[in-house]
């Protein structure tokens, strides 16, 4: 990931906005921690947590507040919720920062922009009732080490992380703990957000499509955006018959509202453009919209890019989700009454 990319996130981060979570067959609850060195505009530790990957909490240490994004949350799990992960979280960005010392010097490094990163979370089908967990850790935007629930066990791609691993595979009460955590503690309070957000689940919103090129000689893509729920197919045609040759499908990127977009790239000459007809057909909950590749259809942005900054926001907000996440050992305490979901205490790498 480029640091570039990275400054982009947090920028967008920090502009928090409300949004609304979805409703599928499978939910899933997600925290994200990202620590930094290196970036001294930037906060040092940020915090996202997710509801079906729809941000529903916020902390950095700049701000040194966690901020709830939801009215239902505030509804329902009352103002204390929001001191009580403020202070987890505060706790959170000192190991952060103690860690950023530990594996600099593992990696032999002496200075230069870092990032360390963890992510956690469990999900659950409810038309089946399966669930699962996942602690996953990185540094650097690579692999570290992840927790396989299967095995009990922490398992570490590079040599750097292997006195982790050894380190917290003798401790059999640590895996045991995430097992039962993520089973139980994690799952009841997912499906209590579900059922606390319930009445922003309810809705379908069709997607807008764009036919979007920068130059005549550029690619070409097919852009739909603020659709609600998240599935979406979007396929070309030439000549009225499918088309998927030199097709890029990109991911599905949250927008700050709490709908979704996607976009198609289609690579192809303009000669090409000149001998064939093409079109983008995108399918969403029973209804198709196909656009075809006409001079009056296409965007052309300026010279300084301006896509419409919901696209730009929405790839912005996205890459966050895609960091590959960070190195720091995690201790839960059981779960009291009044206690949160993610009372997570991490320890210091030391």
């Amino acid at each position: 990931l480029k640091q570039e990319r990275f400054i982009s996130v947090l920028c967008i981060a920090l502009s928090k906005h409300d949004c609304s979570i979805i409703i599928s067959a499978i939910h899933s609850w997600k925290a994200y921690y990202t620590g930094t060195t290196g970036l001294s505009q930037f906060p040092e530790f940020v915090a996202l947590n997710l509801i079906d990957d729809q941000l529903m909490g916020y902390f950095d240490s700049q701000t040194n507040r966690f901020k709830s994004q939801f009215k239902w949350m505030e509804d329902n799990l009352g103002k204390d919720y929001d001191d009580q992960q403020t202070n987890i979280l505060q706790g959170h960005a000192t190991t952060f920062k103690v860690d950023a010392t530990t594996l600099m010097k593992r990696f032999n490094q002496t200075q230069g922009v870092h990032t360390n990163q963890v992510m956690l979370g469990c999900e659950f089908d409810d038309q089946t009732g399966e669930t699962n967990g996942f602690n996953q850790h990185g540094y650097d935007g690579e692999d570290f080490l992840h927790l396989d629930l299967k095995e009990s066990r922490w398992i570490s791609p590079v040599q750097q992380g292997i006195i982790t691993v050894q380190k917290w595979n003798k401790d059999t009460g640590n895996t045991e703990y995430w097992k039962q955590y993520f089973s139980t503690v994690c799952i009841e309070w997912l499906k209590k957000y579900v059922q606390y957000g319930k009445s922003s689940l309810e809705k379908t919103v069709s997607p807008q499509v764009f036919l979007l090129q920068k130059s005549s000689s550029s690619s070409v893509s097919c852009h739909a955006t603020g659709f609600y729920p998240s599935e979406v197919k979007i396929s070309w045609m030439r000549n009225d018959e499918d088309h998927d040759e030199d097709v890029d499908l990109g991911e599905l990127l949250p927008n700050e509202d709490g709908t979704f977009q996607k976009t198609s790239e289609l690579k192809v000459t303009p000669e090409e453009l000149k001998k064939n007809e093409y079109s983008c057909v995108v399918e969403h909950q029973g209804k198709t919209i196909r656009k075809t590749l006409t001079d009056d259809v296409f965007f052309q942005c300026n010279s300084s890019g301006s896509f419409p900054i919901g696209i730009i926001v929405g790839v912005l907000v996205a890459i966050i989700l895609l960091i590959v996440i960070g190195v720091v050992v995690f201790k839960v305490y059981q779960k009291k009454k009044g206690e949160t979901e993610t009372q997570i205490l991490l320890s210091s790498l030391c």
